[in-house]
């Protein structure tokens, strides 16, 4: 670390998620001394940079604080002693978000920005740019952390352990955040008095145990849950169904109900495509209206209407696990690290989400043991797309992406498979090289 205070990177600094980060790093500068912000993006995001780079500027000037903010769109020259790099980018911005909603509901398989055929192309683009900005650490910044919460976050977690030699990667996802907000809610009680144990993967997380002041309360908590619409807000919230719960025994995340819920979930997404409302497409409207309110230069704070975004607490949660990693306060947090064990239903060296704890030599994953036996199977299918959906991310192969698209689970279908990969592939074209070599 520099000893004149910290550098930290963000590339997909024109993100409307920047000034939530922003904010993060001002309430927590008395223990996580930042000289420099980097704000990192790449020419067809430069508008929004400098809209959400003079919003960031015009926060830390309000908060009197000596954090210089740099907006660039050479990201090798942000990365040169860079102490922490954050990722928060999305290849092909929105359009490509609606592609990957759409295509796949023309041929009634769930189409999701995280999930399904979706969740799958989001992982071609990203990952190779992932592994491209690993390559100019490695050489600019070899002891910087590399904290990612680019969706998607698990898929990419796994490919940087998969495929390359880079240790110093956390993926970091909000789920887990919201189910602990949730939690304390239905107990009617302050968030930071709740701790869950989680275990699983990104988008596919459980809440095991859930403890309220060191107290086991997860049968009163899985009481409370039955019924519950407790989502996230770009999932669209159908209740679970009390006897569903009563057998499951353990929380599930929002994004289950594309498993669980998988008919209405599809008949829903069916009706908002027609509408014209896929998630995509609203989220741009917000975006805009988001990046209206940045412009105003009265404005010097995160505005409330970012909380309509689905990503709302990522921030925090980043800002946490940076401050938790630079002064090794080895707390607990919910992180996408290796398992190294720590699931004892997972091979040791693929990527999971569990409950970490927090060390400046990175996250020390909790001993878990077996993920219980009704939902082990549906983890272990999941982990086994992931996995050759890395492999075909990085060859760019043809038969590799089609058997991925086909084990997902949302897709089980091998002629509709090829339909969907053949129309997503042409529809992705110049975002996915690897593939039209």
């Amino acid at each position: 670390m520099s000893k004149k205070g910290l550098k930290i990177v963000t590339i997909g600094g024109g993100s409307s998620y920047t000034p939530e980060l922003v904010e993060g790093f001002i309430k927590r500068y008395d223990h996580l001394p930042i000289t420099e912000l980097w704000l990192v993006d790449v020419p067809a995001g430069q508008e929004k940079l400098e809209i959400v780079g003079n919003l960031a500027k015009r926060m830390v000037e309000k908060a009197g604080l000596p954090i210089q903010v740099h907006l660039t769109l050479d990201r090798r020259s942000a990365l040169k002693d860079a102490d922490f790099v954050t990722t928060q980018l999305r290849v092909g911005l929105l359009d490509a978000r609606v592609k990957d909603e759409t295509i796949p509901a023309k041929y009634g398989i769930l189409g999701q920005e995280t999930n399904g055929p979706g969740g799958l192309f989001k992982g071609f683009r990203t990952i190779p740019v992932i592994l491209d900005i690993i390559k100019d650490m490695e050489e600019l910044c070899p002891d910087a952390w590399l904290i990612n919460f680019t969706n998607p976050a698990g898929m990419v977690t796994e490919a940087v352990f998969r495929h390359t030699n880079w240790k110093k990667f956390v993926g970091l996802c909000n789920v887990p955040i919201g189910m602990v907000r949730g939690a304390a809610d239905l107990l009617g009680v302050e968030m930071d008095r709740v701790r869950i144990d989680f275990a699983g993967l990104n988008h596919m997380v459980y809440g095991l145990r859930t403890y309220l002041d060191g107290k086991d309360v997860s049968k009163e908590v899985m009481e409370k849950y039955k019924g519950s619409r407790a989502s996230m807000k770009n999932i669209t919230a159908t209740p679970w169904g009390n006897e569903f719960i009563e057998g499951l025994g353990i929380m599930p995340c929002g994004y289950h109900r594309y498993y669980y819920q998988y008919q209405a979930m599809v008949d829903h997404q069916q009706e908002d495509v027609k509408k014209g409302e896929s998630r995509g497409q609203v989220v741009k409207k917000v975006e805009s209206e988001l990046f209206e309110l940045y412009k105003d230069v009265n404005l010097k704070e995160k505005p409330k209407q970012l909380e309509l975004r689905g990503g709302a607490y990522y921030s925090d949660a980043a800002c946490n696990l940076i401050a938790s990693m630079y002064n090794d306060t080895k707390d607990i947090q919910p992180v996408n690290t290796m398992n190294m064990g720590a699931i004892a239903s997972l091979p040791m060296d693929c990527a999971v989400e569990v409950s970490c704890v927090i060390t400046k030599e990175g996250p020390r994953p909790l001993a878990m043991g077996r993920l219980p036996i009704q939902v082990e199977g549906l983890v272990q299918q999941m982990k086994s797309f992931e996995q050759v959906a890395t492999d075909a991310a990085v060859s760019g192969d043809y038969n590799t992406a089609l058997v991925a698209m086909t084990i997902n689970p949302l897709v089980r279908d091998e002629n509709k498979a090829k339909l969907i990969l053949d129309e997503m592939l042409e529809a992705h074209k110049e975002f996915l090289p690897q593939f039209f070599k």
